[in-house]
């Protein structure tokens, strides 16, 4: 699987504005989000090489979804090609989420497409509370669900599950993916 290039200026614009916003110095979000203070003076000047697992650790130590920090402003009708979108690869796994579309403050809800490939699973840690993840599996196998109860699912199988507690995503075929539906409350 090709390892896709974040969209760093988008990733840089709305960490420095939501830090902004909630009041914070570079050095209290590092802390709070358990990362570098110069990994996250990098990514505000749009370097660096941020995994998933940073940028979920920021999201969570900000309060906001996922999504407000690699999503760019919409226009009112969005077409995104298969193979095209905002791709960010995790550090530790096979794996790719494309974000389609962020939700608004008053729809808190996200859609991702997953691509996985066998190897070393992916653990997420847990979201902010009361999310909750909906997957629906588009083409191979995999295992998906809270880290100490997954589920094996194949294509067409939907699983929900609260991503507000550690879970996991493993592909048990290659060229496995599914659709990911995010829900925050």
């Amino acid at each position: 699987m090709q390892d896709p290039a974040p969209p760093l200026a988008t990733i840089a614009a709305a960490l420095r504005a939501e830090r902004e916003r909630a009041g914070i110095s570079i050095a209290e979000l590092a802390r709070r989000a358990g990362v570098a203070k110069s990994t996250l003076s990098q990514l505000e000047a749009g370097t660096g090489n941020p995994g998933i697992e940073t940028l979920w650790s920021l999201g969570v130590a900000l309060g906001v979804p996922f999504s407000r920090l690699v999503e760019p402003p919409t226009p009112a009708v969005r077409v995104i090609r298969a193979g095209e979108g905002p791709r960010l690869s995790a550090d530790r796994a096979d794996f790719v989420a494309t974000l389609l579309a962020a939700g608004s403050p008053d729809r808190r809800r996200d859609l991702y497409v997953m691509e996985l490939e066998p190897g070393q699973p992916r653990e997420a840690e847990a979201h902010l509370p009361g999310s909750v993840e909906h997957v629906v599996v588009a083409a191979g196998r995999i295992m998906a669900g809270p880290a100490a109860e997954p589920v094996e699912l194949a294509a067409g199988d939907y699983i929900s599950f609260p991503g507000d507690a550690p879970h996991r995503y493993e592909a048990l075929t290659a060229g496995s993916w599914a659709v990911l539906v995010m829900e925050h409350r």
